[in-house]
């Protein structure tokens, strides 16, 4: 008989804990080519996911596979360094694991990060769009399965996935540091393909701004677990029937490496003025 959804996570949560993984004020999953947030992390302590009984292993490039756990300034911070997704052949709730593993850690704030297509003609490469909401065009949600393993609400609301508090704050860190932030509506798409021109049209029709491969089912987990949630997309290429040349992810890992500083910047700010902003809250 296949173990269930609280016996795996109470054997991943046991080897955390072992590790010295304590309860992050804030989370932060770090999206392709987004990485290098985590060297800012200090006092760290760095576990491999393959370490992690259950966990999925990361096959893409750009994705480390570690957990990293210790202070952005003072703030404690739990940074995932590479994200799994549904194209790499994994179930669907595998790919909202790492975030149910976040909500027994007992984590109310989550920062989801992402390299993200431009469907919106006014962006370019290099610009960061806040996530004000989303569309699911990946037609699965890590949510299926018996009722009995739901560790959350049945069928929860997801009438404000983003936090609205978070991002306002988001505006006013971007608005301090004079960093220019696009905000709009994101699309899931199962990839690994990219988008043909005919179904970008079709996006733009019915209103995404960006889209990438990630993200939504992680998202999705959070909120039925109360977690809050600020997403933010680095535009890394603009999408097909936008680009001036063929799509590849060696383009996304490139542009992504040019915000590097300005997107770190932004983080940490961000990241900081969350602690600070819960710790009013009491």
């Amino acid at each position: 008989m296949s173990r269930g959804l609280r016996e795996k996570l109470h054997e991943s949560i046991a080897v955390l804990r072992e590790a010295g993984i304590g309860t992050p004020e804030v989370a932060v999953i770090l999206g392709s080519g987004l990485g290098s947030f985590a060297d800012l992390v200090r006092k760290s302590i760095s576990v491999p996911t393959s370490a992690i009984p259950h966990y999925p292993r990361s096959t893409v490039p750009g994705h480390a596979g570690r957990w990293v756990y210790g202070e952005v300034a003072d703030v404690r911070v739990l940074v995932m360094q590479g994200r799994i997704h549904f194209y790499e052949g994994y179930a669907i709730q595998q790919v909202g694991y790492p975030v149910q593993l976040l909500a027994e850690l007992g984590a109310k704030a989550l920062v989801v990060t992402t390299a993200s297509g431009g469907v919106n003609p006014s962006f370019s490469p290099g610009d960061l769009m806040l996530i004000v909401d989303h569309i699911n065009l990946g037609f699965a949600n890590p949510l299926m399965g018996p009722a009995e393993e739901q560790l959350g609400p049945r069928f929860p609301d997801m009438s404000q996935p983003y936090d609205r508090q978070f991002l306002e704050i988001a505006r006013q860190v971007a608005l301090q540091l004079g960093i220019r932030v696009q905000q709009g509506v994101f699309c899931w798409l199962q990839g690994p393909s990219y988008e043909t021109a005919a179904e970008v049209r079709m996006l733009r029709r019915i209103g995404v701004d960006a889209a990438s491969m990630s993200t939504v089912p992680e998202v999705i987990v959070a909120r039925q677990r109360g977690i809050r949630v600020l997403g933010i997309s680095c535009i890394t290429n603009l999408a097909t029937g936008l680009a001036a040349q063929p799509l590849s992810h060696d383009e996304v890992t490139a542009v992504a490496e040019q915000v590097r500083l300005r997107f770190n910047q932004f983080l940490s700010a961000v990241v900081q003025a969350i602690a600070a902003e819960l710790r009013r809250a009491g």
